[in-house]
């Protein structure tokens, strides 16, 4: 057994460890979530019904994208139980990404003939049709991102399992700056480019996107720690029994992603039932939710890795030591900024929205939003975590089950019934999704709990 002291270093490493890998991928989540802020802010000084639109389209694609991301996520624990098993698994890895490619080239195709038509779904909800019309417009300029998008995590998953993350923070760094100047200049026509509006947003994002992932990609190709495994090689060759054994661990994290991007997207829905100044407020709460999102998201992607190494190497106390550094670390973050979020809730809004008269019924909306979203960091932060600590020992199933009981089941049911039934309007849809974020935190953090009563460490023995 070890002693006190060797239990003391083998924390203080871990730490170290987590630290080391998470930095990098929560600045990346940051940046990579600025540049979508970039567009929020340029496109609210088009007007409230403009980013209205625009925000109703983004939602209903996001959930797509994230069932999706789901998919290529499922790469990250394969690459790292790979490597925890053996450090020279190239092929193994090189198999791995190889069917991520197969399912962007599957799945790809008919999504875009989705989007294609998303001003249907939207009036389908009950929007009205110039913010339909509005919202199709963006998009149609906008879904052309989802491939760089995707291809660009795949490759960053590649990079994290071997822990070297930071070159995805530069990049994003870089695309922060370069989105924010493409699409002003596109939106409101600068720099010489015709004024685009909407379309001019959509632009803008999905050239950022393609410069960033060829970016990104010229990098693994030429540096020589990356280029020995070959990712690109026969990468024709059809790989089915690694691609269904990624769409078995990788659909339920893309349907559980998907379903609580659905809940958010479907209030965002329930806003627009409301008014064009709820869903303008709603959108500028979660955005600022969203960015402090980031760092236990980048924790959960950092414990990923930490517990599916741990997981390879059979080494059940490194398995725990991961798991419980992460968490704790994030749930401390996030209470910090619930303290931030409900003392100067205003001072916050009117970053995105300028403080004029005209914008006085969004802003006192956002306010209230955004005191609710304080009371949902913690939780919010522990469901992550939490998801990704499961997520590194391969058990992606239940936390599908708790995400579809939890975001629609608890939170949509008392959202609904607090904004409707008893008019609470969207303050009550957003003390919903606190109350669904609670319940999901709650199982998971239980389930993690009771991980080696339910076998869930059997990789370990292998």
């Amino acid at each position: 057994m070890a002693s006190a002291d060797e239990r003391k270093d083998a924390w203080r490493g871990e730490l170290r460890a987590t630290l080391a890998l998470a930095w990098p991928l929560i600045l990346a989540n940051l940046t990579q979530q600025l540049i979508q802020a970039t567009d929020v802010l340029l496109m609210g000084r088009l007007g409230a019904t403009q980013l209205a639109a625009a925000t109703l389209a983004l939602n209903l694609t996001f959930t797509f994208n994230l069932f999706l991301l789901g998919l290529v996520i499922a790469s990250s624990p394969m690459m790292a139980t790979a490597l925890g098993q053996r450090f020279n698994a190239v092929r193994d890895v090189r198999r791995t990404f190889r069917a991520g490619l197969w399912l962007l080239i599957f799945t790809l195709p008919p999504y875009w003939l989705l989007l294609w038509h998303v001003g249907d779904f939207m009036r389908a909800f009950g929007e009205s049709a110039e913010l339909a019309s509005q919202g199709q417009t963006f998009l149609r300029a906008y879904m052309w991102c989802t491939a760089p998008w995707l291809l660009f995590q795949l490759i960053r998953n590649f990079v994290s399992a071997l822990e070297r993350p930071r070159v995805v923070f530069w990049l994003s760094l870089g695309g922060i700056g370069l989105n924010a100047l493409l699409s002003w200049a596109l939106i409101f026509g600068h720099l010489g480019l015709p004024a685009l509006g909407l379309v001019g947003g959509g632009l803008g994002s999905t050239l950022t996107w393609m410069i960033m992932c060829a970016a990104l990609l010229g990098f693994v190709l030429t540096n020589r720690q990356f280029r020995r495994f070959h990712l690109f090689g026969h990468w024709s060759r059809f790989d089915g029994q690694r691609t269904m054994a990624m769409i078995r661990l990788g659909w339920p994290i893309g349907v559980t992603m998907a379903l609580e991007m659905g809940v958010f997207a479907l209030a965002a829905y329930f806003m627009g039932w409301i008014g064009a100044p709820a869903v303008a407020a709603h959108a500028v709460a979660l955005q600022l939710a969203a960015l402090t999102f980031m760092i236990p998201l980048g924790l959960g992607q950092a414990a990923t890795v930490r517990v599916g190494l741990a997981l390879g190497r059979g080494d059940e106390a490194g398995v725990a030591r991961a798991g419980w550094m992460a968490w704790v670390i994030g749930v401390a973050f996030m209470g910090a900024m619930a303290i931030v979020m409900w003392a100067i809730p205003r001072h916050l809004v009117t970053l995105f929205l300028s403080d004029v008269p005209a914008n006085a019924v969004v802003i006192g909306l956002a306010v209230s939003f955004l005191r609710v979203a304080a009371a949902f960091q913690l939780v919010d932060g522990a469901q992550v975590i939490g998801a990704g600590m499961l997520r590194g020992l391969h058990d992606t199933r239940w936390p599908l089950l708790f995400a579809l009981f939890g975001y629609w089941v608890v939170g949509l049911g008392i959202g609904a019934w607090l904004a409707f039934a008893e008019d609470w309007k969207g303050v009550g849809i957003w003390v919903g999704l606190a109350s669904g974020l609670a319940a999901v935190a709650v199982l998971m953090l239980a389930r993690w709990m009771l991980r080696d009563r339910l076998g869930l460490t059997r990789l370990a023995h292998a």
